[in-house]
């Protein structure tokens, strides 16, 4: 309520047709200078994108590459947003920053909306190895494909002997929105100056229809009550960090998410990061869209679609 409003509309990613321009046109802020009627965008509103229509600062909007499609570029604001901010707090980003002897990096989710991009910019980063973790076997070629050095596959692997046998010196970072499942276990795998980046609780909430049942709702307690808790004195004195973030709490960073927004553009035209898959679906069915994503098994992103 403090930052958007009440009621919330939910939505971050927005990509359409620019209606109305205005001011003077553009932003030397953006470097858009010359936004249009008729433009075809994309960005980040910070929410209100359910809907047909949406005002947005052109500051956080970009001109969709020629070929790329309206839906392809809806699926990139926020997940490639995110997951440079991660890696910028992980120490690896800007690249110049990035001197630290272990450069392997653990990412939960790899087959994902926001692990796809961590997977990608990892690579063009120069880190390795880079490893991913699923939960389904269906994700596996999907997360070497995106170029994870090796997958995990926690449905029918011991996730954290792979995760040792893969990088048996531990990880200069591990990317983690799982919650209460693997955090313990992800900072217990990071090297000495490794860095545990939060930046979800997929694990912690009740998913689908159980949403509405009271005993989920004891069960997510229980759970908020084993979340692990990360002593100041311990971390100094294994060098390791915990950090979290996030992105809906960025409208005043204006200039962070601008440089950010900046640098993914710039790989999307040279042709080192491209949009994860994505599953269309019309606005009509946003029940059924939700559903999909809380039920574990969509790869990459979702994007509803308006029909405008």
């Amino acid at each position: 309520k403090r930052f958007v409003g009440w009621p919330i509309v939910p939505g971050f990613d927005v990509a359409g047709t620019v209606e109305a321009v205005g001011g003077d046109g553009g932003s030397q802020e953006s470097g858009e200078n010359d936004l249009k009627p008729g433009d075809r965008v994309f960005g980040c509103s910070l929410f209100g994108a359910y809907s047909s229509r949406v005002l947005v600062p052109k500051v956080q909007l970009r001109r969709i590459p020629k070929e790329m499609s309206v839906e392809q570029a809806a699926s990139l604001p926020a997940v490639s947003l995110t997951a440079l901010h991660a890696l910028s707090l992980a120490g690896h980003y800007p690249p110049r920053k990035s001197k630290f002897t272990n450069q392997a990096v653990l990412i939960h989710s790899a087959a994902g909306g926001v692990g796809s991009m961590l997977v990608q910019m990892s690579k063009i980063l120069g880190l390795g190895p880079v490893v991913g973790v699923v939960g389904s076997s269906s994700k596996v070629e999907e997360a070497r494909a995106l170029g994870c050095d090796v997958v995990i596959d926690k449905s029918c692997q011991d996730l954290w002997a792979e995760a040792e046998r893969a990088s048996p010196g531990g990880y200069s970072a591990v990317m983690d929105a799982n919650g209460v499942s693997t955090l313990r276990q992800s900072y217990e795998h990071l090297s000495a100056a490794g860095r545990l980046v939060v930046f979800g609780f997929h694990s912690n909430l009740p998913m689908g229809r159980a949403m509405l049942s009271p005993m989920e709702w004891i069960r997510m307690a229980r759970k908020m009550s084993d979340m692990p808790k990360f002593d100041p004195m311990d971390m100094t004195v294994d060098n390791r960090s915990v950090l979290g973030f996030n992105l809906s709490f960025f409208a005043d960073e204006r200039e962070v998410l601008l440089e950010l927004f900046q640098q993914v553009c710039e790989w999307l035209e040279e042709g080192k990061l491209r949009c994860p898959k994505i599953v269309q679906m019309p606005i009509e069915e946003i029940s059924k869209a939700h559903d999909l994503i809380q039920s574990g098994k969509s790869v990459g992103k979702i994007v509803v679609t308006t029909g405008v």
